[in-house]
């Protein structure tokens, strides 16, 4: 079987159909969107992610919720047979090529590939939509919890456009396998205690990739405004004259408790959430709300702290009997959830050889049972 063929095409402003309802009818509908095209989904069932796109981009984008049939195809300027099944695309395909209509049927590798001309000019030596010399931009991208799936769709989107992606260890590195062939990758990832990339000098990528004429994404974990230095980042941007938008992400403060079955508020239980970095001593307003029970703490980026932190709660007359929660890899296939009091969650963290990351937390919400099966 032959090697597929990119063929660039002029989208904006056509009239395209995408049969199939699952996710990549989603991510395609989605692309051509960005592209301008005006489509039309014909699905009997849609996912989610599709769901949303016809509900954000209903001036762009319409579905009809029932199966194809091959008066679809007439008036198409292009077709996407996305069906879930072979067969169910091979009947499209016939039926765009009955009425001599452009079809692409995905995951066929002997069918062309189509992608808006606009994208084709970018992956060249010379971008004829930017003069030379043009300024470029940067997307903060909050990648969330680490599942490749709690990216949003805006996060993705402005993945599929990225000419130059920032990436770090804690962004959901799996979705960079997915972007479009020519991109660069850059990793300035940190370890804890190992910082080979300082954020002086991430800033200045950023800057620097911009002013090239580059559209940079920098694909950082959780949210980018929460404890993820962000802020800096968008500042050295503004400083340069950078035009800088930002993504936000599903925070894991949040998202990894809820994922193990640990609400980080409950009603009668508490009604507060203090988030904190593990990195610094524990503020005043942090020590308090575990000794008085007012509130949650939640506490990131502090496995390798663990001994202080608790030191320092129980310094500050928290109950001994305080329940904590440490969740490691959460969101992903490997998760594990250790549990523990704070008379004895340091030893049995180590006996347990829990590793970052994690999200420790911290009060009455980690008490086994509460969501979740007690020998979780």
């Amino acid at each position: 079987m032959t090697a597929p063929v990119l063929v660039g095409l002029p989208l904006a402003g056509r009239d395209v159909l995408v049969t199939g309802g699952g996710p990549v009818a989603a991510s395609r509908a989605a692309e051509l969107q960005q592209s301008g095209a005006l489509v039309r989904v014909v699905a009997p069932h849609v996912c989610e992610d599709l769901h949303d796109l016809v509900v954000v981009h209903a001036d762009t984008v319409r579905l009809d919720e029932r199966d194809p049939i091959a008066a679809d195809v007439r008036g198409a300027w292009l077709v996407v047979a996305a069906d879930d099944g072979p067969s169910e695309r091979d009947r499209v395909h016939r039926w765009a090529e009955g009425e001599h209509i452009w079809c692409v049927v995905v995951d066929d590798p002997g069918t062309a590939q189509i992608a808006d001309v606009d994208t084709l000019l970018d992956e060249g030596s010379v971008d004829l939509r930017r003069p030379s010399g043009a300024l470029g931009s940067v997307t903060l991208v909050g990648g969330g919890p680490g599942a490749p799936e709690l990216i949003t769709v805006a996060g993705r989107r402005a993945l599929a456009e990225a000419d130059v992606i920032v990436t770090d260890r804690l962004g959901p590195r799996s979705v960079l396998a997915h972007v479009r062939p020519g991109v660069e990758i850059v990793d300035v990832g940190k370890t804890p205690g190992h910082h080979p990339v300082p954020q002086p000098e991430i800033n200045r990528i950023l800057v620097e990739q911009a002013q090239l004429g580059r559209r940079v994404v920098r694909l950082k974990g959780g949210d980018p405004f929460l404890l993820g230095r962000g802020g800096e980042e968008v500042i050295a941007c503004r400083e340069a004259g950078v035009p800088v938008d930002v993504v936000p992400g599903i925070s894991s403060a949040f998202s990894v408790p809820a994922l193990a079955g640990i609400p980080v508020t409950q009603r009668e239980v508490t009604a507060a959430v203090h988030v904190t970095s593990g990195h610094e001593p524990l503020a005043d307003a942090a020590l308090a709300c575990v000794r008085d029970a007012s509130a949650t703490l939640v506490v990131l980026m502090g496995v390798g702290n663990l001994g202080h932190i608790v030191e320092q709660l129980r310094g500050a007359g928290a109950d001994q009997a305080t329940p904590v929660a440490i969740v490691e890899r959460g969101s992903t296939p490997d998760e594990r959830v250790t549990r523990g009091l704070l008379r004895d969650v340091v030893d049995v963290a180590a006996d347990a050889r829990v590793r970052a990351p994690a999200v420790i937390v911290v009060g009455a919400v980690a008490a086994p049972g509460l969501l979740t099966p007690a020998g979780r």
